[in-house]
């Protein structure tokens, strides 16, 4: 039997799980057992804890459905426990390192207690100073182990539950679960202290508990508010004979809570009034004999509930709000006449059969928002579609599209009125979330390196990407995101953090690699100038924060020359370096300029890149990739990367130009090594890429079709990625 039992719900927080599982398994004293509680086997912390467990024997997953909520996902920890004391950590939070030691002396001193109370430390998700809230709750209690009564004012509803440790023999005697619903440690804090005869403190920080920047999901507006008062009345009736300082230590701080929800009607679109008036009655029923009102502003409060004054207590409350909202709706000062004309635009109803869609930046008609945009012609006809474009670029458009140059009178008309905004960056600063309107962030790649505020490490990168707070209020902005694969969910959760809902779709701009035929990549070769029956190699490298212009860090003509007569190169920059002007010359052919990077795709035989994304987009074409990493080291070091590429390559890699032209003049890039490096990394990387990303966003977001309506992504091995030229040939 274990000394501890460590149960980690895991629902969304999968790209933090591993963080929490290392504090765990690092931990000094080994005697435990690890329980991660997943949604299901394929849910996207699952391949987390799985891969954990066949590490480390002390790792053993259950599953609880997401519809059971996190009461469910710890009783199903508890059940599975074998432990002498649970310990339940959040998918997100981490173990301090000493953390089990400091846990196991302490309950040496104090004998088997049902509870352990333990300090906890607060920590901003971005920046500020940790706060350690328990420290004062556990101050001035005994030092041993003592009975409830001796502390009457520690009775649990003011910790969360992962700042104690409960010996598990307890719990199953006196049959303690989590409650059901919203609130839930509120009514175990209750439950297991109203039912505890010996219990302690820690005065050490266990846990660190890392604020999400959305903010606590308790706190979001909705009808679980009303959930509250389930929790409250559970645990004031298990409290009933409760001896008085504790029965009115307990009425004080559990309304102390029902009085901040009481006094934000903005959480309760409907209902605030019925919730006032339970929980007056609540208040006037559960009240302890001798209770005293507290002092100042929240006696009155409580007065007011009390009496079930409902429209005093709102009264009392909202001269605050009201000033909020007045200054919130104020328009900002320094607006040109198309700012204002936008503002009074912000006004008109919401158009909801209009869809703005901008990619790159208004680069033009590409990208993941073409691809929906084709797709909703014809699922959705309805929807008249405006396409943003930078001054200039307008000759890139189709001559069917309807666009809107950046920066004009129109631009700034549709933004205000379209009930649906489409982008894979992010639309201008200024540009307001209205209420009803649906944003799709749609990404442009596959992260390999660190992205959005994960950038704020990397002192090079940082520079560039200006205000990281401006940042993340453009997230906000976001109602639906876009994932190709399960590395990017985790990914964008990281680097992202908000309150949009994750849609693993696939990238739409890829499902041309599925549904493109011979004919059309002839014509992609035609149309870039690839000669017939030529080996053609996309070389597509990055773009170095580190560097002040593109730099190819290849002799390309050089390249060619030592790799085979029959090979040619389709050099493609990063898009920051496109000027749209194509060249080329000899044997490399400059296709920077064309508009589709997937026309480019499909017109290569293979690719040559180092660290670019186009990786991970080329590979659902199962066609050859060759690494080229002459400064790998460098590149990690200064940008920053979410996985070792080198230990987990698509293809061969070179670090030199010899190397890299013996892999294609000896045929190594076909072979059989080549082949299983690929593979591997389809299988992590193309999970969700099948041709119907674009119909499955079109049906959910334009069409309003439940999940159970979206087409199911076809399984890896039954997709038929469009022929290379050489199939075409033969």
């Amino acid at each position: 039997m274990p000394r501890f039992s460590i149960i980690v719900p895991s629902h969304g927080v999968a790209g933090r799980l591993s963080q929490a599982l290392d504090s765990v398994l690092a931990q000094s004293f080994g005697d435990l057992e690890l329980i991660p509680v997943c949604d299901a086997p394929d849910a996207p912390a699952a391949a987390v804890a799985a891969a954990y467990a066949e590490r480390d024997s002390r790792v053993a997953s259950v599953h609880s459905p997401p519809s059971a909520g996190l009461s469910g996902a710890r009783n199903a920890g508890i059940r599975a426990a074998n432990g002498t004391y649970l310990l339940f950590l959040d998918g997100d939070d981490v173990l301090v390192p000493g953390a089990l030691a400091l846990l196991d002396a302490r309950l040496a001193e104090t004998g088997d207690v049902d509870v352990l109370y333990v300090e906890h430390e607060r920590t901003p998700w971005w920046e500020g100073e940790p706060a350690n809230p328990a420290a004062p709750l556990l101050a001035g209690v005994p030092n041993g182990a003592f009975t409830p009564d001796r502390a009457p004012r520690l009775t649990g509803v003011a910790l969360p539950a992962w700042s104690a440790a409960y010996r598990r023999a307890f719990l199953a005697e006196r049959r303690l679960s989590f409650p059901d619903g919203h609130f839930t440690d509120l009514g175990w804090g209750g439950l297991t202290t109203v039912a505890a005869e010996r219990i302690a403190v820690l005065r050490s920080v266990v846990v660190r508990h890392r604020l999400r920047r959305q903010g606590s999901r308790l706190n979001l507006p909705g009808p679980h508010q009303r959930e509250l008062l389930d929790q409250v009345e559970l645990v004031l009736e298990r409290a009933a004979g409760l001896p008085g300082d504790r029965a009115r230590a307990l009425f004080e701080q559990v309304f102390g809570v029902v009085l901040k929800t009481a006094a934000r009607p903005d959480r309760m679109p409907s209902g605030h009034r019925a919730f006032f008036r339970r929980a007056a009655r609540l208040h006037r029923t559960h009240r302890p004999a001798g209770f005293r009102m507290p002092g100042g502003s929240v006696g009155i409060q409580h007065r007011l509930l009390a009496a079930g004054a409902y429209t005093a207590f709102r009264a009392l409350r909202g001269a605050n709000r009201v000033a909020a909202r007045a200054a919130e709706r104020l328009p900002r000062p320094h607006m040109p006449l198309t700012r204002l004309r936008y503002a009074l635009d912000l006004r008109r109803p919401l158009d909801a059969n209009l869809a703005v869609y901008c990619a790159y930046w208004g680069r033009g008609y590409v990208c993941n928002p073409a691809a929906i945009h084709a797709v909703a012609r014809d699922l959705a006809p309805h929807i008249r579609s405006v396409f943003l474009v930078e001054a200039g670029q307008e000759h890139t458009m189709p001559q069917d599209v309807e666009y809107a140059v950046i920066g004009s009178r129109r631009y700034w008309q549709v933004l205000a009125r379209a009930k649906y905004l489409v982008n894979n960056a992010n639309f201008a600063e200024g540009v307001v979330k209205r209420r009803g309107s649906v944003h799709v962030q749609t990404q442009h790649g596959t992260p390999l390196k660190k992205m959005g505020i994960d950038q704020s490490t990397y002192p090079v990168v940082a520079a560039r990407t200006g205000s990281f707070a401006k940042l993340l209020g453009r997230v906000d902005r976001w109602d639906f995101n876009l994932s190709s694969n399960r590395h990017s969910t985790q990914t964008w959760e990281r680097a992202f953090p908000g309150s949009y809902q994750t849609l693993e779709y696939g990238y739409p701009r890829n499902d041309v690699y599925y549904t493109a035929t011979a004919h059309d990549v002839v014509r992609a070769r035609r149309r870039l100038g690839v000669p017939d029956g030529r080996t053609a190699v996309l070389y597509a490298p990055t773009h170095r924060d580190h560097h002040t212009g593109f730099e190819p860090g290849l002799d390309l003509e050089a390249f060619c020359e030592a790799a085979g007569e029959d090979v040619v190169v389709l050099l493609r920059a990063h898009y920051f370096y496109d000027r749209g002007v194509g060249k080329g010359s000899g044997r490399v052919i400059d296709v920077t300029a064309h508009r589709s990077a997937e026309d480019v795709c499909l017109a290569a035989d293979a690719l040559i890149t180092d660290y670019s994304s186009i990786m991970f987009d080329y590979a659902n074409l199962d066609r050859p990739i060759v690494v080229y990493a002459d400064d790998w080291e460098v590149y990690r070091q200064t940008r920053g990367v979410y996985f070792d590429l080198m230990a987990e390559p698509p293809g061969p890699i070179a670090g030199t130009p010899e190397e890299l032209a013996r892999i294609f003049r000896d045929g190594s890039y076909l072979g059989p090594e080549s082949r299983q490096l690929r593979a591997a990394f389809r299988t992590r990387f193309c999970q969700f890429d099948d041709g119907l990303a674009a119909e499955r966003v079109v049906r959910r977001v334009f069409l309003g079709r439940p999940p159970q309506d979206i087409p199911t992504v076809i399984p890896l091995a039954e997709r038929l990625p469009a022929p290379a030229a050489t199939l075409v040939r033969s």
